[in-house]
């Protein structure tokens, strides 16, 4: 495995997990913020750190959603900022759910890393 897929399943099992940890629990209290605060770091950091994970010595279509998430999450930082708590909380949810289903196809798509390992070949 190499540094940038290690570091990249490093930073996005905890975030899945804290996640859906935040999204199940109560809005607004300090240790939201603390946790969304940590999560939203760990996902930017996943999202950058896919750009050194190339397909065949290319970028493939699930950078695009890295690309998706660093915007998501820098318009939910915006609208949290700015009292827009309908933004803030789209925004994360998409952030959230794109990340999910940017994983799934991730790992069940042959020829990938995590494919592999969970299915061989």
């Amino acid at each position: 495995m190499s540094i940038p897929i290690f570091l990249h399943i490093f930073s996005v099992l905890p975030a899945v997990l804290l996640g859906v940890y935040i999204l199940c629990n109560k809005k607004g209290t300090t240790t939201h913020k603390t946790l969304g605060r940590i999560w939203a770091g760990l996902m930017l950091f996943t999202s950058f750190s896919s750009f050194f994970i190339l397909h065949e010595g290319r970028f493939s279509w699930i950078h695009i959603l890295s690309l998706i998430t660093i915007a998501s999450i820098a318009i939910s930082i915006w609208g949290i900022r700015n009292h827009k708590i309908k933004i803030h909380r789209g925004f994360m949810i998409g952030a959230f759910v794109g990340s999910i289903i940017a994983g799934i196809f991730a790992t069940i798509m042959p020829g990938r890393f995590l494919y592999t390992v969970l299915f061989g070949g």
